[in-house]
């Protein structure tokens, strides 16, 4: 059974056929993905389905696509989106995930016209702490978190985290310095790390810098770097400090400040290590708040722990030498 279903993109008529699904809306058209929400016709399930917008699509892309279906086939666990298949579509493929309900966070945010309250803030960045968790223990790095790539049920406020295009299963691995205009990741997000230009690998706290950000953005309503110019941004994210959250929102405590501040470190030694740690702090940010509905400043961090063996990229026992490059570069 084929079904069609026409949408309007750039002044063209498009037909979407796919097989054996009947297509209810378009969720979402991007420059490289179309969004679908469907009906699977042989058992009614619904289902989201994901197309490259490309009708003859790279190689690169093609392994982009496969690559979110080969991590996430298997990932049966509470937070991640469901894959139920990879289906050969014209030139490239359909990704069949789960509809739960779901819309995008930065869709989310939207619709409510003003700042999440912060006991919605909590509850949501406490469910991303707990996806978070998932991926350090099943040793995968997204590369890719921002408020577009989360999705919540308005209604049940179920948090779930999709796209994993660019997610790598290796514990570690380095980016060389490329064009920014092609760096994986969206550049607003990107670790320092990530951009390629820090000379060190990305492990799992790449993902805690791009956490920190979407953070920032929830509570200020805006990214703490903005230009259009991607050599800036690259430059913000390795050398520029972010103003503070409650610079931006006085209503925000200086500890949830903090909190996004040191997610948002430039060296990843210096964020936080783990997101049990990071879940921890917030949970006493929560509590606190249902208690007395006030929030009182504590030392955060303080069971933030690493169970893994990581040799920082920095140099120890060298700060005359250091300080002797640095002075020479100087002049």
């Amino acid at each position: 059974m084929v079904i069609n279903n026409s949408h309007q993109n750039s002044n063209r008529q498009t037909t979407v056929q796919i097989l054996d699904y009947q297509i209810l809306e378009t969720v979402y058209s991007g420059s490289r993905t179309l969004v679908y929400r469907a009906i699977r016709t042989s058992d009614r399930l619904p289902v989201v389905i994901k197309l490259l917008k490309n009708e003859y699509p790279t190689f690169s892309e093609l392994v982009q696509f496969r690559n979110q279906y080969t991590i996430t086939k298997n990932l049966c666990k509470p937070g991640i989106i469901q894959t139920y298949s990879l289906e050969p579509y014209r030139n490239g493929y359909a990704l069949v995930m789960e509809d739960f309900g779901g819309i995008s966070l930065h869709e989310w945010a939207l619709k409510a016209e003003k700042l999440l309250s912060l006991r919605d803030f909590l509850e949501v960045a406490i469910a991303l702490c707990n996806i978070l968790y998932i991926l350090y223990s099943e040793r995968i790095i997204h590369k890719d978190i921002k408020p577009s790539n989360i999705l919540i049920n308005p209604e049940t406020k179920q948090v779930k985290l999709i796209d994993f295009s660019i997610a790598s299963l290796l514990p570690q691995e380095t980016e060389n310095s490329i064009n920014p205009n092609i760096l994986e990741g969206t550049i607003a997000y990107i670790s320092p790390e990530q951009t390629g230009r820090m000379n060190r690998g990305i492990d799992y706290r790449t993902d805690f810098y791009s956490l920190g950000i979407t953070f920032y953005e929830l509570l200020t309503g805006q990214l703490p770097f903005q230009s259009n110019d991607p050599m800036e941004l690259v430059h913000c994210h390795i050398a520029k400090p972010a103003p503070l959250v409650h610079e931006i929102n006085p209503k925000i405590p200086s500890v949830l400040s903090k909190i996004v501040s040191k997610l948002m470190a430039k060296n990843a030694e210096n964020r936080y290590q783990s997101a049990l740690g990071l879940k921890f702090d917030l949970e006493k940010y929560l509590h606190q708040l249902q208690a007395t509905g006030r929030i009182e400043d504590f030392e955060i961090a303080q069971h933030d722990m690493c169970d893994r063996f990581l040799i920082p990229d920095k140099l120890y026992g060298r700060e005359t030498e250091v300080e002797t490059l640095l002075q020479a570069f100087e002049r």
